[in-house]
C-alpha cells in the first residue's frame, strides 16, 4: 500500500515494457535496458511490457499499486494520483469527475482536444494518447483491471509528448491476481459504483478479467454521467516464452457543462452557464504481448495493438449573433459580430448551409450554437525490443533496443447549427446550420493520416561499485496527412524528425542513499487538431476545430534534473524519502488562444516557457500504520515576450490583445502544493479494520486567458477526505468515504467569460468575466467490498 515508492521500495517484481512489430527489431549482441527481472511463480516467468526501454529511471518514480487505487473502497485512479502526489492536480475543467485535466510539473494529461499534451501515457506497452489530439481519456480504463502506475521523469525513451514525463500503467493477470473481487457503492448526487473482477492460473495458462459501471447525476445542474469498462487477459507463459492477449472495451456518455461566470456561482453553486455539454465514447483495444528468452540473459519482447474509438461531441454556447443593425437592406437578418482589425467591433451576415443569408425568426431573442462533432479514429502500432543484462566488472549492464511504429486514421465531421438560447441558458436547435464565406463558422469533413516512426536505446552502464550511468537516445520520425473532404483548404501534408539524448548519473553513497543528476531532451509534434486551426483569421471551436492550415513548429523540451532518494529503519519504522529539483525549457510551444469570435480560438507557437521546481516526498511504515507527505513547489513562466489575443479579458487592449512578458507566470499551474495521508489497519478481535484520511492543498492560479497576470487568481483551496471499513464476515467489509469534509467551495480552474452577454436569472446584475470550474461539494459515499 505503498502511496510514493522509491526505487528501493518498489517492487522488486515490476515488469519491462515496450509495444510490438513482430520482427521488427533484429537480434543484436548484449542488448539491453533498465528492465527488472521477469517476475516468477511456481509454474513460469510472466513478462509483459509496459513501456519502452524496460524500467528505464525508476530511481525517482512515483507508483501506485492496487491496493492504493482501492484503499477508499472502490477502484479509482484519478483520486489516488491526487491524493498521494503534491505534484499532480486534477483540474475540473470539464466539471465532470472522470475528465479532468491532469497536470503533473505544469504539463497536462487532458481529454480536451484544446489543450497542449505533454506526458505520454502508455498501458501495457502500447501508446494510449488517443490518436488526432493526443488526448487521454482516462474513463476508457477500468480501474479495477490495474495492478500498478507509475510517473516518470522526462527521458527521450518514451517517446513524443513526453515533455514533462510518462505515465505508465500496468493491467493485473491471472498470476498476479487470483480469486475474486468486487465493490458496490452508492453516494451523494445519485453516485453507483459497481466493478468485479476475478483471475487464475493453472500451469502456464492464466486468465483475469474485470468490469466496472459508474453513474451518478451530478452535483451541478443538468450533469449526468455514466460509463462502463471491461478488461480481459489470456496468457500463457512458459519457461522460455510467452504470450498475453488483452482486450479493453469502454462506453461512455459524459456531461461536462464546465465553468460558470464566478457571480452566478456565488448566487447558486449548482447552476450551470450554457448547456449541454456532453461527449460519448465508443472503444475497445486488442493487443498481443509475445516474449521469448533468445538465451539466459536475452530476450525478446512486445506489445502489438490495434484499437478502434468513435467520439460524438455536441456542445450548446452563446453566440455573438443577433439581428443585423444599421444598414437597411439588413434589416430582419441575423449578423455575427466580431472584433474587427481596427479594434471596433464589426458585424457580418450570417449564411446558412445553401449560401443564404438568415432571418431573425426570434424576433430579437437570445441566439445560441449548436456545436457538433463526430470522430471516428482507428490506430494500430508496436513496440519491440531486445533486452538483454550482462555482466560488467561484477556488476549487470543492462541494454535495451528497439523501436516502435504508431499509425491512425481518422474522420472527422463537425456543423454548427443554429439556436435558441432558452431560459435556462440551454440550446435548442432550430434546423439551420451556419456556413460563413470568412470560415469564421463553417462545417468541416475532414480525413486524417498519421505515422511515427521510432528507434531507441537505453542502457544501464555500471561505471564504478557505485556509480551508474542511464543513457538514453531516441530517434522520433513523423507525418501528419490532412485530406480535406469539401473543399481544399485543410489539405496539408507535414512531417517532422528529431534525434533526441539523454544521461543520468547515479551515485549510491551508501546502501541507503543515492544521489542523482540528469539531463534528457523530447519533443512532440503538432497534432491534426493544431495543425488544421492555427490561423487567427479562421478560428475554431474545441468541437469545431478544423478551418486553416498554415505550419506549426514542433515543440522540444530540454530537461535538467538533480535529485536524492533514501531508505531507513529507525525505531520500528520503514522510512522512505525522495527529494528532486528540475527545470525544463521548451522552445516552439504551442497553446490555444482565444478568437474576436466568442467560442472560437487558434493554435499557435508562443515562443519559449520553462517549467522548473522542487518536488519532496515521505512516507513512513510502522506495523498497520502507514504515514505519507508530499510537497511540490512549481515556477512555470513565459521566457520570451508576446502578444497573445484574450478579447474576454478585461485588461485586454482596443484590439482584445494582452501583452505577455518575460516572467510572467503561466496560468492554470498551481505554485505550491502539499498532501497529507494517513491510514491504519488492525483488529478488534477476528475482525479486521482500516481507518484513514488525506489531505489535499493547492494554492492559487492564474486564470486561462490572463496569460499577463493583470487579473485576481482562482484562490487556493485545501481539503479533507476521510475513510473507513470493517469486516463483517471473512473477505467482506463494508466501507465509508467522506470527500470534502468540511464542505469547502473551492475551484480547480478559471478562465474568462462574456457574462454580459447572457441573461443570468439567479445573477441579473452579473459583470465579472471571471468564470471558474469549482470544485464538489461534500460527498459521502457508502458500500460493501468482498474478496475470496
Amino acid at each position: 500500500m505503498v502511496t510514493a515508492k522509491l526505487r528501493g521500495l518498489i517492487d522488486p517484481g515490476a515488469r519491462p515494457v515496450a509495444v510490438l512489430a513482430a520482427g521488427i527489431v533484429c537480434a543484436g549482441p548484449a542488448l539491453a535496458q533498465q528492465a527488472e527481472p521477469p517476475r516468477v511463480d511456481e509454474a513460469a516467468a510472466t513478462i509483459i511490457v509496459t513501456a519502452p526501454g524496460g524500467e528505464v529511471d525508476l530511481d525517482d518514480a512515483l507508483a501506485l499499486d492496487r491496493i492504493d487505487i482501492a484503499i477508499a473502497g472502490t477502484p479509482d485512479l484519478l483520486a489516488a494520483l491526487t491524493r498521494n502526489f503534491a505534484g499532480v492536480t486534477a483540474q475540473d475543467a470539464q466539471n465532470n469527475p472522470w475528465q479532468p485535466n491532469l497536470v503533473y510539473r505544469g504539463y497536462v494529461a487532458s481529454p480536451l482536444v484544446g489543450q497542449a499534451q505533454g506526458l505520454s501515457v502508455y498501458v501495457d506497452g502500447a501508446r494510449f494518447n488517443q490518436p488526432f489530439g493526443d488526448t487521454v481519456n482516462f474513463e476508457l480504463i477500468p480501474d479495477a483491471a490495474i495492478r500498478s502506475l507509475t510517473l516518470r521523469d522526462a527521458s527521450p525513451v518514451y517517446g513524443l509528448n513526453a515533455l514533462g514525463g510518462a505515465l505508465v500503467i500496468e493491467t493485473a493477470t491471472g498470476r498476479t491476481e487470483q480469486g475474486v473481487a468486487g465493490a458496490a457503492a452508492i453516494g451523494s448526487y445519485g453516485e453507483r459504483d459497481f466493478s468485479l473482477s476475478a483471475g487464475d492460473a493453472s500451469g502456464g495458462f492464466s486468465w483475469f478479467g474485470a468490469i466496472q459501471y459508474r453513474e451518478e447525476d451530478g452535483w451541478r445542474d443538468f450533469s449526468p454521467s455514466d460509463l462502463i469498462n471491461g478488461f480481459f487477459d489470456l496468457g500463457y507463459d512458459g519457461e522460455r516464452g510467452g504470450v498475453h492477449v488483452k482486450f479493453i472495451g469502454a462506453d461512455t456518455d459524459l456531461t461536462g457543462n464546465g465553468v460558470a461566470p464566478v457571480e452566478l456561482l456565488q448566487a447558486r453553486r449548482r447552476s450551470v452557464f450554457t448547456w449541454p455539454d456532453n461527449q460519448r465514447n465508443s472503444y475497445g483495444r486488442l493487443s498481443v504481448h509475445p516474449w521469448v528468452a533468445i538465451s539466459d540473459r536475452t530476450r525478446f519482447e512486445a506489445t502489438l495493438y490495434r484499437q478502434r474509438r468513435k467520439a460524438s461531441l455536441l456542445n450548446g454556447d452563446a453566440a455573438d449573433i443577433e439581428e443585423c443593425e444599421g444598414d437597411p437592406a439588413f434589416e430582419g437578418l441575423l449578423c455575427l459580430e466580431r472584433v474587427g482589425d481596427d479594434g471596433d467591433e464589426e458585424q457580418a451576415l450570417l449564411i446558412d448551409s445553401g449560401g443564404d443569408t438568415i432571418d431573425d425568426v426570434l424576433d430579437g431573442g437570445d441566439y445560441g450554437v449548436f456545436n457538433r462533432g463526430d470522430i471516428v479514429s482507428r490506430s494500430e502500432g508496436f513496440l519491440a525490443q531486445i533486452v538483454s543484462e550482462q555482466d560488467f566488472g561484477g556488476r549487470t549492464n543492462r541494454l535495451a533496443f528497439g523501436a516502435s511504429y504508431d499509425s491512425s486514421e481518422n474522420d472527422f465531421v463537425a456543423s454548427t447549427e443554429l439556436g435558441e438560447l432558452t431560459d435556462e441558458r440551454s440550446v435548442e436547435g432550430l434546423g439551420t446550420f451556419i456556413d460563413q464565406p470568412d470560415n469564421a463558422i463553417a462545417p468541416v469533413s475532414l480525413k486524417t493520416r498519421a505515422r511515427f516512426w521510432s528507434v531507441f536505446l537505453a542502457d544501464t552502464l555500471p561505471l564504478t561499485e557505485s556509480l551508474t550511468a542511464e543513457i538514453g537516445l531516441r530517434y522520433n520520425t513523423a507525418r501528419v496527412i490532412l485530406e480535406d473532404q469539401i473543399g481544399t483548404a485543410l489539405n496539408g501534408d507535414h512531417s517532422f524528425d528529431r534525434l533526441n539524448p539523454g544521461i543520468e548519473l547515479d551515485w549510491a553513497v551508501t546502501p541507503a542513499i543515492s544521489l542523482r543528476a540528469g539531463y534528457s531532451e523530447s519533443n512532440r509534434v503538432p497534432t491534426e487538431a493544431e495543425l488544421s486551426c492555427a490561423d487567427e483569421n479562421a478560428p475554431c471551436s474545441l468541437t469545431n476545430f478544423f478551418i486553416a492550415d498554415p505550419p506549426l513548429e514542433q515543440v522540444v523540451a530540454k530537461s535538467f534534473e538533480l535529485g536524492a532518494s533514501g531508505r531507513h529503519k529507525q525505531g520500528g519504522w520503514n522510512i522512505g524519502w525522495l527529494l528532486s529539483g528540475y527545470r525544463t525549457t521548451n522552445t516552439n510551444d504551442i497553446q490555444f488562444v482565444a478568437s474576436s469570435t466568442r467560442g472560437r480560438g487558434f493554435f499557435r507557437n508562443i515562443g519559449e516557457t520553462r517549467r522548473q521546481g522542487v518536488e519532496a516526498s515521505l512516507e513512513a511504515r510502522r506495523g498497520g500504520l502507514r504515514l505519507g507527505a508530499s510537497y511540490a513547489f512549481i515556477d512555470a513562466t513565459y521566457r520570451f515576450p508576446v502578444v497573445l489575443s484574450s478579447p474576454a479579458n478585461p485588461q485586454a487592449n482596443d484590439d482584445g490583445e494582452i501583452a505577455v512578458a518575460r516572467g510572467d507566470r503561466l496560468t492554470g499551474i498551481p505554485r505550491h502544493s502539499a498532501t497529507l495521508t494517513a491510514d491504519y489497519a488492525g483488529r478488534i478481535g477476528v475482525r479486521g479494520f482500516r481507518i484513514g484520511g488525506d489531505m489535499i492543498a493547492r494554492s492559487s492560479q492564474f486564470l486561462v486567458g490572463d496569460e499577463a497576470n493583470q487579473n485576481p487568481q482562482v484562490p487556493g483551496y485545501l481539503l479533507f477526505n476521510l475513510r473507513g471499513s470493517v469486516e463483517v464476515v471473512k473477505g467482506v467489509s463494508l466501507f465509508g468515504e467522506v470527500r470534502n469534509l468540511f464542505d469547502r467551495e473551492f475551484a480547480t480552474f478559471g478562465t474568462f467569460s462574456e457574462v454580459d452577454e447572457v441573461d443570468l436569472a439567479e445573477a441579473p446584475d452579473a459583470s465579472d468575466p471571471r468564470a471558474f470550474g469549482p470544485g464538489a461539494p461534500r460527498r459521502l459515499t457508502i458500500g460493501i467490498a468482498a474478496s475470496f
